[in-house]
C-alpha cells in the first residue's frame, strides 16, 4: 500500500504537491536564516530516520536525500537567490559583499572583535589557517568554525552524520583520490556533484570530476573529521580501489583501476583476489619452500620407518613416495614458490 510520506510523516497537505523546499522543511517563505533552516532540517531527518530500518525504508532513504538537498539549497546563498527568484520573490538589493571568518564569528557573537587580531596572529605564526586557529585556540568549535568558513566562502555547511552519499556515486570516485584530496561525494542533485570539502578544492579536482560524471562538481563543505570519518566509512581499505568511470560518448559505465588499485580478479571472475605486497609475496613464498622441503623429507622419513617395516620390495614404494608426492605438492605451490 503506498503511503503519502509527505503528509503522515511531515504533516505538509496534499495540496502542496510538489512541495517547495520551504514547504517541505516547515519553513516560512524566504527564511533567510541559515541556523534556523538548519535546525529545522535537522528536526525533520530525525522524525524520518525512525522509518530507516522498517517497511517503509526505500521511500525513508528518499525523503532523507530530497530533505538533504533543500538544506542544501537553502544554506547555500547565492543557489538560495536563485531559487527564491524562481518563486516570484524581488531583490530590491544586490548581495553584498561577503564577510571573512573572523567577522562572521563575530557577528554571530562566537568571538570578541577584540580577539580578531590575536586570532590572526596565532595562525601567522603556525601557519594555520583562521578557520583551524580558532579551533586550537578553543574559540569554538570544529562545526562553527566549518559553518563560519561556508559563510565566507558563500558554501552550504553539511553535518555528514545526517547524510546519506550515494552508492553509485561513491562508486564513480575511487579511494585514492578522495584520502589524497580530502573529500567525500554525496550525491547528484539539479544535474550536479555535490561533494563534501574542508575548503575550496583545486582546478584540477573539478577537472577531474567533470570527466568522471561529466557534470560540473558543487562544493559544500564539512569539518575534517567528519570527513576523514565518511571515508573510513564509505572507503575501507581494499574497497573501491577501483572506479567505475563514465563513458562520455556512450554513456556506458567500465570499471578502471586507479594507481593504488589493491584488487584483482581470480581466474574464475567470481571473486577479487587482494594482491599482495614485495615483502609479503617474500614471506608466502618461502613459506611455501618450507613445506616442499618437509613434504619431501616427510616422504622419505615415511618410507624409511614406516613403509620399510611392513611392505617388499622397499625400492618400489621409495620411488612412489619421494618422486610422485613432493611433484604434486610443488603444483599445489608454484605461484607461491615463484612469488607470485
Amino acid at each position: 500500500m503506498a503511503i503519502d510520506v509527505y503528509k503522515q510523516w511531515l504533516g505538509i497537505p496534499e495540496e502542496l504537491r510538489p512541495p517547495t523546499h520551504y514547504q517541505l522543511l516547515r519553513l516560512v517563505d524566504f527564511e533567510d536564516d541559515p541556523e534556523k533552516i538548519r535546525a529545522h532540517y535537522k528536526k525533520l531527518n530525525n522524525v524520518v530516520r525512525k522509518y530507516a530500518t522498517g517497511d517503509y525504508m526505500l521511500e525513508s532513504q528518499e525523503l532523507l536525500n530530497e530533505l538533504a538537498k533543500a538544506m542544501l539549497c537553502l544554506t547555500d546563498s547565492e543557489r538560495k537567490r536563485e531559487y527564491d527568484e524562481s518563486l516570484g520573490r524581488e531583490f530590491t538589493e544586490e548581495e553584498g559583499a561577503r564577510k571573512p571568518l573572523l567577522r562572521v564569528l563575530a557577528d554571530w557573537g562566537d568571538i570578541d572583535k577584540s580577539q580578531i587580531r590575536e586570532i590572526e596572529e596565532f595562525a601567522d605564526k603556525r601557519g594555520l589557517t583562521t578557520r583551524d586557529a580558532c579551533v586550537q585556540m578553543k574559540l569554538v568549535s570544529p562545526d562553527k568554525a566549518a559553518m563560519a568558513l561556508a559563510e565566507e566562502l558563500g558554501r552550504s555547511y553539511v553535518d555528514l552524520e545526517t547524510v546519506f552519499p550515494d552508492d553509485s556515486v561513491l562508486d564513480l570516485v575511487p579511494r585514492k583520490l578522495v584520502k589524497r584530496n580530502g573529500i567525500l561525494p554525496l550525491f547528484i542533485d539539479d544535474d550536479v556533484v555535490l561533494v563534501a570539502c574542508t575548503d575550496e578544492p583545486e582546478h584540477e579536482l573539478e577537472d577531474e570530476f567533470r570527466l568522471r560524471f561529466n557534470k560540473p562538481m558543487r562544493v559544500v563543505i564539512a569539518t575534517p573529521l567528519q570527513i576523514n570519518q565518511g571515508i573510513a566509512k564509505y572507503y575501507a581499505p581494499g574497497e573501491r580501489d577501483e572506479a567505475l568511470v563514465q563513458d562520455v560518448t556512450t554513456g556506458k559505465r567500465t570499471k578502471s583501476k586507479s594507481k593504488s588499485s589493491s584488487k584483482t580478479k581470480s581466474k574464475s571472475g567470481s571473486k577479487p583476489k587482494q594482491e599482495l605486497s614485495a615483502d609479503e609475496k617474500r614471506s608466502q613464498q618461502m613459506v611455501a619452500i618450507l613445506i616442499l622441503c618437509w613434504v619431501t623429507i616427510g616422504s622419505a622419513l615415511a618410507d624409511q620407518f614406516v613403509i620399510k617395516a611392513f611392505l617388499f620390495p622397499r625400492w618400489a614404494f621409495f620411488f612412489g613416495l619421494v618422486l610422485i608426492i613432493p611433484p604434486i605438492a610443488f603444483f599445489m605451490l608454484r605461484d607461491q614458490i615463484r612469488g607470485k
